[in-house]
């Protein structure tokens, strides 16, 4: 019998599960790194916050913005307050390759319309009119404590951040759902992703009317415009050209009795961004290969627009670097530069969920708390718009884990033709780069209140600090 299970051992592969494996230190380390981002979290709902988090987080690191012509191994560029580029410049050339990490710091969220505001004709309630942002469940969005998030620029150009609703002191907003007794033909004779019409996704903001004339038109609307006038010094012409979130109110928290979970909104994909990120910062500085960490936006709604994934920054960047370092940045060396590079696609994937087990096929599917999934593809049905990494890339990251004592797993998004998604893998890869995706995985993706594992989450860390410093 003992013969057998060395056997086993040796033969067969079988993933382990971080708190069986790891040392008490170990485990304590985990809890620890969980706390800094659960701040993260709360201080970051939206992908302009996660930018400012890390603005100031890179000046106390000793980072210096690329453009302010001073040498420096440790630099940084902004794009249009949405995405970043972050690198710390190692022994060998840049021309021979580097090591990428990049994550998406957007998120399934409601975003208000451009002409929000109106008051209800039946019920003289203030409205808010929205338009939901990437794969979202409607329903799950009715009647729970909502914040709203984001950017207003005045017609003389002054800029205001807008945050109500995370204070405790601060009102929240909601959508009203609908009550269950009279439900039975508007929502419940309806498939679940119909039960909820986007255009009843409007969210209740005042019910008081302006009191100095009683006879006024849209007199509760009016009102409201009053107090944001008097607060913010804006009018309803200023909503226009704004940018406002609607986002789950509240911070995130410890989930389950031993408080080894973490739940909250918005960790697909910010939980790859804080992991990548502390890794760059807690990396030894005499790197062989320069690391960057490229932190996008808009990945949730295909990575299009100029802050996204499919953009010229992560490109521009690169070449600024080679110029930095003293190399040529011509077309050719920059190809050169990007065919020799080796991606991470930082992304979460989707943890074998209990109550719905179906779906997943339990051999290939990530399990919480088992650490960091190394995911060879993505997509949907025949790998349809994936990148499918190849093997001698697969092999070395899994031999650097092992090397680097790193808990990790093999994992794929659910069944074959169950469904699928994709990662910015296949934009990363268009470049000739060696891509391969990897992150921790998530039970209840894309919900208002994710769930994720505090030993996935570190072991995360550990995966992209091993890559930055021994791939």
């Amino acid at each position: 019998m003992k013969k057998t299970d060395e056997l086993r051992k040796k033969l067969s592969y079988e993933r382990k599960n971080f708190w069986n494996e790891a040392t008490a230190a170990e485990q304590k380390k985990a809890f620890k790194f969980s706390e800094g981002y659960k701040n993260f979290l709360n201080a970051c709902k939206t992908e302009r916050e996660s930018i400012d988090f890390y603005v100031k987080e890179l000046s106390k690191q000793g980072y210096r913005e690329i453009e302010n012509g001073k040498k420096s191994k440790k630099v940084f560029r902004i794009s249009r307050h949405k995405n970043a580029g972050i690198a710390l410049i190692g022994k060998k050339p840049i021309s021979e390759g580097v090591n990428i990490i990049v994550s998406h710091i957007d998120a399934p969220r409601v975003d208000l319309k451009q002409n929000p505001l109106y008051e209800d004709g039946t019920t003289a309630l203030g409205m808010m009119k929205t338009h939901y942002y990437g794969g979202i469940k409607k329903y799950q969005w009715m009647s729970t404590p909502l914040a709203l998030h984001g950017t207003i620029v005045k017609k003389n150009g002054e800029t205001i951040k807008i945050c109500i609703g995370e204070d405790e002191k601060d009102p929240v907003f909601v959508m009203p759902d609908l009550l269950p007794h009279l439900a039975r033909k508007v929502q419940y004779t309806k498939k679940l992703g119909e039960a909820v019409d986007a255009g009843m996704m409007n969210v209740v903001f005042s019910s008081i009317p302006y009191p100095k004339d009683k006879e006024t038109k849209e007199a509760v609307k009016l009102n409201t415009l009053v107090l944001l006038n008097e607060k913010y010094g804006i009018t309803e012409a200023d909503f226009l050209s704004a940018e406002i979130e609607i986002v789950p109110a509240g911070k995130a928290r410890d989930a389950g009795f031993d408080r080894s979970l973490v739940l909250g909104y918005g960790q697909d994909d910010r939980i790859c961004a804080y992991t990548s990120a502390s890794a760059i910062f807690t990396a030894k500085e005499d790197l062989e290969r320069t690391a960057i960490v490229y932190l996008a936006d808009k990945e949730e709604i295909g990575s299009d627009g100029n802050t996204g994934a499919k953009s010229i920054f992560i490109i521009d960047f690169i070449a600024d670097l080679l110029k930095h370092n003293g190399e040529s940045n011509d077309s050719s060396n920059l190809r050169k530069t990007l065919i020799n590079s080796q991606v991470l696609s930082a992304d979460v994937n989707a943890g074998i969920n209990p109550n719905f087990p179906s779906v997943h096929e339990k051999e290939n599917a990530v399990h919480i708390g088992y650490g960091v999934s190394v995911t060879k593809f993505t997509g949907s049905g025949g790998k349809s718009g994936s990148n499918d990494a190849n093997a001698e890339f697969n092999s070395k990251i899994i031999d650097v884990y092992n090397a680097e004592k790193v808990n990790w797993q093999i994992g794929a998004l659910g069944k074959v033709d169950e469904g699928g998604g994709g990662t910015i893998a296949k934009f990363m890869a268009e470049h000739g780069s060696e891509v391969i995706d990897c992150g921790p995985g998530v039970l209840g993706m894309h919900s208002l209140y994710e769930l994720t594992s505090k030993a996935d989450i570190y072991s995360s860390y550990k995966a992209y600090k091993a890559f930055f410093e021994n791939a």
